[in-house]
């Protein structure tokens, strides 16, 4: 019975991942993975990440243990995964400062030695208590690599991009580290060539880069779908009426209060419309969107949170309504209403997460054409007709040619528009659905096609 089961499960693997890869997908057995996240399961790419991962492990039929920082698991879907919260004694080590629920975050640079091994040990030491397992999968380079060698089982570590470009570049000491636990991996994971290359450059030469695979981030390609236009409206305004209280807005991961009534007044008739969703920072470059807004006839949506939010709102018009962060349950309505989402950022990206998932949904995406962000473009691309293709992307923090590349895609015909949004959809399923991307970190052992 087992041995058939295994069976069942290749077949759907490979098959989930595509006849392309057939030959370098294979999973023998019903497995037991550990999976450590520092963080929280919701809210930034790394987070949402783990999140997805386990639950397409888990939907696939293995037994999956999550070991992260989130206070209420019970609030997200991990599949059936169990979530497992390591008590901390100490900050929270982090590369961007946010707020954390009942935790001190902290520079991970900053903190001391003693503060970093103590992180460590406490994590390690929980995932010791779940042993024998199959695969361990750890996010980060740091903290992830060192916690993976504590653990004492063979591991695979995840480059994410924010862990080498915030805390790890430029600091010696922090290199080495990685490098000395890096070499210990029995596989790497970079989620594009970019982040390939930004490894080598920060990190610098080791055995690990010998173990080094690009496999990209997945979209939910079976939640996120197109809709009509009428029928997303409805399904997003009825799922605003579902967030939780938040008085004031003092909620900062929570989205604006009375959104349901804002949305249903700003989104309703047939203007064009234009999506944002992302962290409210600097480096996301939503000060550049909305410079290239004020010579585009449409209106706009910013999602998400952070600590640029009031310069942003104080520089926005009336079109543009600022929405706090969502939940992918209100951004597969939302993006299924968008024209065009925009993924404007100024500094480098290690994958377009937000703008594949956009893709997922039908809604035509125009990201900065650098770093990971790059990739999506070429991907898409290459389901585009060719006279479209030039659409896909703008010269990096070039407000006009971004207004330009606007312009001319809510200039198209409605039918014109929709074959985008079709063809960006089956760039999505063909190359990056979670389901693929999972079969392809259990494959470690095989040579991964590039995506």
């Amino acid at each position: 019975m087992l041995v058939a089961l295994d069976e069942a499960l290749e077949c759907v693997l490979v098959a989930a991942a595509g006849a392309t890869y057939e030959e370098s997908v294979r999973i023998f057995h019903v497995m037991k993975i550990l999976l450590w996240h520092g963080y929280l399961l919701g809210g930034t790419g790394s987070n949402v990440y783990t999140r997805a991962l386990a639950r397409a492990w888990a939907r696939a039929g293995h037994e999956v243990v999550v070991f992260c920082q989130e206070p209420h698991p019970e609030r997200y879907d991990v599949g059936g995964a169990t979530v497992v919260r390591p008590e901390l004694d100490g900050p929270l080590p982090v590369f961007v400062l946010d707020r954390y629920e009942g935790m001190e975050p902290a520079f991970l640079h900053e903190l001391t030695w003693e503060e970093r091994r103590d992180f460590v040990e406490r994590n390690a030491a929980v995932i010791r208590e779940h042993l024998p397992a199959d695969f361990l999968l750890t996010n980060h380079v740091l903290l992830g690599a060192p916690v993976g060698v504590a653990a004492g089982m063979p591991f695979s570590v995840k480059a994410h991009g924010s862990e080498l470009e915030f805390s790890i570049r430029g600091n010696t000491e922090l290199s080495a580290w990685a490098r000395e636990s890096l070499d210990q991996a029995e596989t790497v994971f970079a989620g594009s060539e970019h982040i390939r290359g930004v490894l080598e450059e920060v990190v610098g030469p080791g055995e690990y880069l010998e173990r080094l695979q690009v496999v990209p981030p997945g979209v939910d390609v079976e939640e996120l779908l197109p809709a009509a236009r009428e029928t997303a409206f409805r399904a997003l305004v009825e799922e605003a009426r579902r967030d939780p209280q938040n008085p004031k807005g003092e909620g900062e991961r929570l989205p604006d209060p009375g959104n349901a009534d804002r949305l249903q007044a700003f989104l309703v008739g047939g203007e064009p419309t234009v999506v944002y969703v992302g962290k409210l920072s600097e480096e996301k470059g939503v000060a550049l969107l909305l410079r290239a807004l004020e010579g585009v006839d449409a209106r706009a949506v910013i999602v998400g949170f952070g600590p640029a939010r009031a310069e942003l709102e104080a520089m926005a018009g009336d079109r543009v309504l600022f929405t706090g962060p969502l939940e992918h349950r209100h951004l597969k309505h939302l993006w299924a209403l968008a024209d065009v989402s925009v993924t404007p950022s100024v500094f480098p990206e290690a994958f377009g997460m937000v703008a594949a998932e956009a893709a997922a949904c039908g809604s035509p995406p125009l990201v900065a054409r650098h770093s990971g962000l790059a990739e999506i473009a070429a991907g898409i691309e290459a389901e585009y007709a060719p006279e479209y293709r030039h659409l896909t992307s703008f010269r990096p923090g070039d407000a006009a040619d971004l207004a330009a590349k606007l312009q001319a895609i809510l200039a198209l015909a409605p039918e014109e528009r929709y074959r985008l949004g079709e063809a960006a959809r089956r760039a999505v399923v063909r190359r990056w659905s979670w389901e693929r991307v999972a079969a392809l970190l259990l494959s470690r052992g095989w040579e991964t096609p590039s995506a």
